[in-house]
């Protein structure tokens, strides 16, 4: 009953926000808030004491917003409504997550790279765990980490076992994380170009493949300079599992998800993430039925993403949805007396401001903050990047890379959980050990890069 509830509430969440974001109809976006506030309402009590916590904190803050700014009906409205966008968002990843998760086809592409010999493996996890992130987000370390982790466990000397395993599960996160810069089906792109003005996925895609460019080199480049000494010869790898064939599931999907993504925002002049929100829940309807054969098993397959896994992720949803209005509320109230002017920066030089993200999101999360708060907090209270002379698509390009950085090293994300359980080491380990030079020589290239970019614009 309590499943059922919720998946309802967060369906009915998903169709307001498509419907405001598609017509622009405002009842949609009070159905939307209502739903949200429905759902904070039932699923919290089922949720762990620090998403407890994050609500608490909401609650207090809508309480400071309503006693101290006068602008409150419309600042707790624009924290429902992000609020709304990331359930949505959430929902539309999830739904395309589910039949890939089960995909035997991903399956066999998974275990062709996982089985690369080692000349290629690391290249191959990277861009494989690239290419897996963008439909399947941080499911693409459970399935390659799972995959790279059976594979290494096949290893009798212990020393070359933990030390490949090791190396194979960086290449899986670097290669996520490298996706966070640029995806268009990646939160950091939706909430980032959500909350700076004058930015669009189209303009920020240039720069932040080239910093996502960064990140896969310079992993490669740490990686094959940098191999640990081993006390005995390594004994030599078998043959790949399978042929390069079995990517071509994988491309096919990619191709076809960016392609319609890129056809109906030029037709409709819709922002990319609108059209992410309808359209991925409709490749996800179609593949489910493709593979369930007949309408019946569709059906059944649909209820139980509808009414059994969408609110199996209820904690999840409920720690980024509380993220994201506790952004935006400690955003209005950090203005300096609630006067709606953004920080004066005027003192600071502009390279210093566009480098700061990359410096700073990183630190903000070891500290325990995520991104999509730290994110949807701070940016509204930087002025516009026009006014300091920056292209908004660069700023937005250097946030992301800053989102992206965090997720590589801050102990409290998903990727660094889930490469320290399936490497046996604390998530504190793979960020701030293993993960250390690679983040210091990404923040230092891409910094220069910028810093470059700003030069020339």
């Amino acid at each position: 009953m309590l499943d059922r509830l919720l998946g309802s509430l967060l369906l009915l969440i998903g169709v307001a926000v498509i419907i405001h974001e598609w017509l622009g109809l405002e009842v949609a976006g009070y159905v939307a808030t209502i739903c949200l506030v429905l759902f904070l309402f039932v699923a919290t009590p089922f949720a762990s004491w620090s998403r407890k916590a994050f609500v608490a904190i909401g609650l207090v803050l809508g309480c400071l917003a309503i006693l101290l700014l006068d602008d409150w009906p419309a600042v707790l409205q624009r924290a429902a409504a992000q609020g709304a966008f990331i359930a949505t968002f959430f929902i539309a990843l999830a739904s395309l997550r589910n039949p890939a998760s089960a995909s035997p086809a991903i399956e066999r592409c998974g275990q062709y790279l996982a089985s690369q010999p080692p000349g290629k493996r690391y290249m191959a996890l990277t861009i494989g765990g690239h290419l897996f992130a963008l439909i399947l987000n941080y499911g693409s370390i459970t399935l390659l980490g799972g995959l790279t982790e059976a594979i290494a466990g096949k290893e009798k000397n212990e020393e070359i076992r933990e030390i490949r395993n090791r190396r194979m599960l960086l290449a899986v996160q670097r290669g996520l994380c490298a996706s966070l810069c640029w995806s268009p089906l990646a939160f950091a792109t939706a909430v980032t170009t959500s909350v700076v003005a004058g930015s669009s996925w189209g303009g920020t895609a240039p720069y932040a493949i080239l910093f996502a460019l960064v990140f896969i080199l310079t992993g490669w480049a740490l990686d094959t300079l940098y191999k640990p000494t081993l006390s005995a010869p390594a004994p030599a790898r078998g043959k790949p599992i399978g042929s390069f064939r079995d990517l071509a599931p994988l491309l096919m999907l990619l191709a076809l998800l960016f392609a319609g993504v890129g056809t109906l925002e030029y037709l409709t002049g819709l922002t990319i993430i609108a059209v992410v929100m309808l359209f991925v829940p409709l490749i996800s309807i179609a593949w489910i039925a493709y593979e369930a054969g007949n309408a019946a098993e569709t059906i059944r397959r649909l209820q139980r993403l509808s009414f059994v896994e969408l609110p199996a992720y209820r904690s999840e949803l409920v720690l980024l949805v509380m993220a994201g209005i506790i952004g935006v509320l400690g955003g209005a109230l950090i203005q300096p007396l609630a006067s709606g002017h953004a920080l004066d920066l005027s003192g600071i030089p502009v390279w210093l401001v566009l480098v700061a993200p990359v410096l700073v999101i990183p630190v903000l999360g070891q500290l325990g903050m995520n991104p999509i708060l730290s994110v949807s907090m701070l940016a509204p209270l930087v002025p516009t990047p026009s006014s300091l002379g920056l292209s908004p698509n660069l700023f937005v390009a250097a946030i992301t890379t800053g989102w992206a950085l965090a997720g590589a090293t801050s102990p409290f994300t998903a990727t660094t959980l889930l490469v320290g359980r399936l490497g046996h080491v604390s998530a504190l380990t793979v960020g701030l050990v293993w993960n250390r030079a690679f983040t210091l020589w990404v923040m230092a290239i891409v910094a220069f890069l910028l810093i470059g970019f700003a030069q020339l614009s």
